[in-house]
């Protein structure tokens, strides 16, 4: 039975099943795409140019069915939703737009005799291992970038939402891109395995779980193909004595309970100076209770279920193993009578390093507090974290912003405001978050050849 399914999160009915491909298939379509490489890659850049920006048009004029099918299929609000749709639209079109500029010759400043010059190509065939959680967005921050290159896309999505897989390779197809240079793949594991062993295929991104990463990272480094991790995060958000309290609260709570909570940069822990403890505390817990639960095509709701009964068990267990080991429940924290993966807006403080919820990522609803008495205790305990993706440090001191910046160990650090994704800056982290960068010219960057030009 194929593993690839729709399930409506707000009932957890099935409403829609998938098959597998075949070993046969599977073959095949690594075939394709690298047959389809031969051609694309020498295809004059304006062309590939305007597949993206007619991607880019597709994507607002099917807005409404996009954003429907993602909230079928994992439950996020309809106003985020139609959100992410627009979102990825925006990456379509910076790609098409400075794509040529993106991908103009860099002359070197050399020594000796002659010129030389860095010329920015594409690889080959790569595949793409794709999340639920942002499942047009993570998608777009791939593709765009390495169609635009020139390399072509096997595209693995989640196994909870096929039907907007099939969406997007539908979007593609009828924006103009030739056959075989993106095909979508309802793969197995071991049929993923085997694409990454074969000399055909040059490279795999993944946007998922630490385990994941770590399986295909070892795989991508048995057969020397490149490989981009993103991975999960537990990102800090510094609230310092000279804080606006107001303004980080305001940024604070939609940056833990949006989408439910399931974002790798979303601010899952906020650690705040014991001076403005009390306010934010208070204020926080308050703003977090207008969270309530609904109906996801609701266009006023911003709290919808999970994307799945065993994700919002698996937060329930995180919160309840604090809870019984001595951690304080300001908000939330029991899991509402009824059908479907629903979990409240829930507020801890009092969580220690015995706890699960110190150092595993909740992907969901939860907020965990932490009071601090100096700016050096709040470094110390963001770093505490075997994740290193974004943070957030809300100042209103410069010299304190800087101090802090230059001692976290993350990839992206956004001063008195949240990381939010943006088509022309880098998105990545450190440690377990991950290897390598998307967006901008950084993601152009990680699946091309800086192929070397050298004339006397």
């Amino acid at each position: 039975m194929s593993k690839y399914a729709t399930t409506d999160p707000t009932t957890g009915t099935v409403v829609a099943k998938f098959e597998t491909l075949s070993d046969e298939q599977a073959s095949a379509s690594l075939g394709a795409a690298d047959e389809a490489y031969r051609a694309w890659r020498i295809t004059e850049v304006g062309e590939r140019a305007a597949v993206l920006h007619r991607v880019a048009d597709l994507h607002r004029e099917r807005e409404t069915e996009l954003a429907e099918l993602m909230t079928l299929e994992m439950g996020k609000p309809i106003a985020q939703a139609r959100g992410e749709v627009k979102l990825s639209a925006s990456i379509f079109r910076y790609y098409a737009t400075k794509g040529r500029d993106l991908l103009v010759d860099e002359e070197l400043d050399i020594a000796g005799s002659g010129r030389a010059l860095v010329r920015t190509v594409p690889i080959g065939a790569l595949v793409g291992i794709m999340p639920w959680n942002f499942p047009y967005y993570q998608v777009a921050r791939f593709v765009a970038p390495n169609l635009l290159l020139g390399n072509t896309i096997l595209l693995k999505h989640a196994s909870n939402c096929p039907q907007q897989a099939l969406a997007i390779e539908a979007l593609l197809r009828d924006a103009g891109s030739p056959t075989g240079v993106y095909q979508n793949i309802f793969a197995s594991s071991d049929q993923i395995a085997g694409f990454i062993a074969d000399p055909r295929l040059q490279g795999v991104s993944l946007t998922g779980s630490e385990r994941a990463g770590s399986i295909v990272g070892q795989l991508a480094g048995k057969h020397m193909k490149k490989a981009v991790l993103e991975l999960g995060g537990s990102d800090p958000f510094l609230v310092l004595r000279s804080a606006d309290v107001n303004d980080a609260i305001s940024a604070a709570v939609p940056g833990r309970f949006g989408n439910a909570g399931q974002a790798c940069t979303s601010s899952k822990r906020m650690i705040v100076d014991a001076t403005v403890w009390d306010d934010f505390l208070e204020g926080f817990v308050d703003a977090a209770r207008t969270w309530t639960m609904g109906e996801p095509s609701d266009p006023a709701t911003r709290l919808g279920p999970m994307s799945s009964v065993d994700g919002r068990d698996e937060i329930a267990e995180q919160v309840a193993d604090a809870v019984a080991k001595g951690a304080t429940v300001h908000l939330g924290g029991t899991v509402p009578d009824g059908d479907g993966a629903y979990y409240p807006a829930t507020v801890l403080s009092g969580v220690t390093p015995q706890m699960r919820a110190y150092r595993e990522e909740l992907f969901g609803p939860v907020a965990v507090l932490h009071k601090v008495e100096s700016t050096d205790a709040a470094i110390d305990l963001a770093n505490d974290s075997a994740f290193g993706l974004g943070s957030a440090i809300f100042t209103t001191d410069d010299a304190e912003a800087a101090y802090v910046t230059d001692r976290l160990d993350v990839g992206m650090v956004g001063i008195n405001t949240t990381i939010k994704s943006a088509p022309d800056m880098p998105f990545g982290g450190v440690k377990t978050s991950g290897i390598g960068r998307e967006l901008g010219r950084f993601g152009l960057d990680e699946f091309a050849n800086k192929k070397l030009v050298r004339t006397l």
